[in-house]
């Protein structure tokens, strides 16, 4: 499959997801969702990011999103996955509590080996497929999908 994006329509807005490496449970700890959350307000602030819909499960993140100001989609979310990966595998060998520590960056270590493009740790997976979003149904269709994975995983109740 190819890692590159596939946003056609720049202006689009677009649903996304993108898993981690094995889809490792990483987001079960604060601090790891936190970097996602600064990472996206950053986004919003400095990269014409505009969010619709978001959900950080604990092994993958939803986004229904758009740029604007001239920004391109695949590069703000180029951008942030290269971030986030960096700053979250750091977090985790600078975290003395995390318990899972050895794990987890011996599976990123071997993603990275097996990838081409990735030189130490490879957090992300690379097949994520950007579908745009081209009517209110749809959207509708999909910001609800976002707003019942974490029900339909057990995680919170309504």
């Amino acid at each position: 499959m190819s890692r590159n994006y596939k946003f056609k329509n720049p202006e689009g807005l677009y649903f996304v997801s993108f898993a981690v490496v094995e889809w490792l449970d990483v987001f079960t700890r604060n601090e790891y969702k936190d970097i996602v959350l600064d990472s996206l307000r950053f986004c919003q602030k400095e990269k014409g990011l505009e969010l619709v819909a978001w959900c950080i499960m604990t092994n993958h993140i939803h986004l229904i999103f758009r740029t604007t100001e001239g920004f391109k989609p695949e590069q703000v979310l180029g951008d942030f996955k290269r971030f986030t990966s960096k700053q979250i595998v750091r977090a985790i060998r600078d975290n003395p509590r995390e318990s899972r520590k050895e794990n987890l960056l011996k599976v990123f270590k071997a993603a990275a080996n097996k990838s081409s493009n990735v030189k130490d740790y490879q957090f992300w997976r690379h097949d994520n497929q950007p579908i745009e979003l081209w009517s209110n149904k749809v959207i509708a269709q999909k910001v609800n999908y976002i707003h019942q994975n974490p029900v339909e995983a057990g995680y919170v109740y309504y």
